[in-house]
């Protein structure tokens, strides 16, 4: 463990050295290539005035070796150039520094020389009687500027490499040894120290593990995780709409929304508002449900009128889709929670709308017989894979994220409707398949024995 601990430190070290390394090379070069751009600008300057002055006396005697010098008479032919045969030369007028600095003054270009075979900067002056002076110096290369700082880099290099490994495996030592001297039995006697304060919440699952085997606390520990990743889930679900919320509000607020999209931003609020608001009344009613429903009154009811309730109050959102539904069956009396029985009936429907294609259908059907009621949910929707079908009921799971989060789902309605059953003694089965739609069955007692 401890060599794959320095083994991991030492190559980080080493790329980020490395990465370093590059991005000042990279910037030292773009540096002396500015650098030497202005000074050829000035030079450019200086030489044209003497040309202007003195003609091609100037160039008597000329020797300078660093920049290359041409001077091009206002038609494009070169008069004077200190590295090349004047007679074998093309004519200028083509050239974009030339272009340049016969329409404006002054020019510059940057590329490669077919004559002296290397990239070069031009700098292009334009004189008083129309002629145009130009010079020019071969660009500064990585390898050139590489070369010049060789030492330094080398040096540079060998101490860090030195001091990465020493610091690595120093490090590494430490992070290990608190490990190594670990008394498992007794993990609680490391809580609070500081040589294990980054491994403690290890130590303390441990300890939880030893007190689960002793104590026969299986359960507990499950309902504790389950608790815990509900609350996890809670807090992740309504973060997403409230940054939104957060930050359509911000906009208004700050004035950095035009006029006319001011409606557009309230109703974003409006529906971000709004799936919260079914977030947070699906998490009451989980709630509820996870205590067995206690607050809630048994009563005699009509389970085939509060599906019809609930169909009614779909009705708008299927219409939207062009989604066809059909309710057919006979008065179901029955002894059971009202609200629950909504609640099965609307989050099954609901769900068949959300995951329908456009122009779809849904078919609702209660039944009873003289033990049992049965409502069937039938949709010509997407359907659910195979693999999915044993976890759709689990909290915030959802089988299309995307296209939930974009229905308005909360990932809530099928685990509400999974407990509320549970709580009837009853059972839900599944019949679905991708691309062909999806059949919900749903059982329960007329009169069950507990629950009263």
């Amino acid at each position: 463990m401890s060599s794959k601990i320095f083994k991991a430190i030492w190559t980080v070290a080493l790329l980020v050295f490395l990465a370093s390394l590059l991005l000042i090379m990279g910037s030292l070069y773009a540096y002396f290539s500015s650098i030497q751009k202005n000074q050829l600008r000035v030079e450019t300057e200086l030489a044209a005035q003497g040309v202007a002055l003195s003609g091609a006396e100037y160039f008597e005697g000329l020797n300078d070796g660093s920049y290359r010098i041409t001077w091009v008479s206002p038609e494009g032919d070169v008069l004077f150039d200190d590295e090349a045969d004047t007679s074998t030369m093309q004519n200028h007028m083509e050239r974009p520094e030339i272009r340049q600095a016969l329409e404006e003054g002054y020019g510059e270009a940057t590329r490669h020389s077919y004559t002296l075979a290397d990239q070069q900067y031009y700098a292009a002056k334009r004189l008083p009687d129309g002629s145009v002076l130009r010079m020019s110096v071969a660009q500064l290369s990585v390898w050139s500027l590489l070369f010049g700082f060789g030492q330094p880099i080398c040096f540079v290099i060998l101490a860090a490499l030195i001091l990465s490994y020493v610091l690595a495996s120093r490090i590494a030592a430490k992070i290990v040894k608190p490990i190594n001297e670990l008394d498992l039995t007794h993990p609680n006697q490391y809580y609070g120290k500081e040589n294990y304060e980054e491994i403690e919440p290890l130590l303390r699952h441990i300890a939880a593990q030893q007190a689960q085997l002793k104590n026969d606390q299986e359960e507990i520990e499950k309902a504790a995780l389950i608790r815990q990743e509900f609350s996890a889930n809670v807090s992740h679900e309504l973060k997403t709409p409230l940054h939104a919320i957060s930050g359509y509000a911000e906009l208004l607020e700050n004035g950095m929304v035009k006029e006319e999209d001011i409606k557009t931003f309230a109703e974003k609020i409006h529906a971000v508002s709004l799936r919260m608001t079914r977030l947070i009344e699906d998490i009451i009613d989980l709630t509820k449900l996870d205590n067995g429903g206690t607050e809630m009154k048994w009563e005699n009811c009509d389970f085939y009128s509060i599906v019809e309730t609930a169909v009614d109050t779909l009705e708008a959102a299927a219409s939207a889709r062009d989604i066809s539904f059909t309710l057919s069956g006979e008065p179901a009396p029955v002894t059971a929670i009202p609200q629950l029985l909504y609640s099965i009936a609307y989050n099954l429907c609901d769900n068949a709308i959300k995951y329908n294609h456009r122009g779809g259908s849904v078919s609702i059907s209660v039944s009873q017989d003289q033990r049992h009621t049965v409502l069937t949910v039938r949709d010509t929707g997407i359907g659910i894979p195979e693999e999915e079908k044993e976890r759709i009921f689990e909290r915030f799971y959802r089988v299309d994220k995307s296209r939930s989060k974009e229905a308005g789902g909360t990932g809530l309605g099928l685990s509400i409707v999974k407990h509320a059953v549970l709580i009837h003694n009853g059972t839900i089965r599944l019949d679905s398949r991708p691309g062909e739609g999806s059949e919900f069955i749903v059982s329960i007692s007329n009169k069950p024995e507990d629950g009263m």
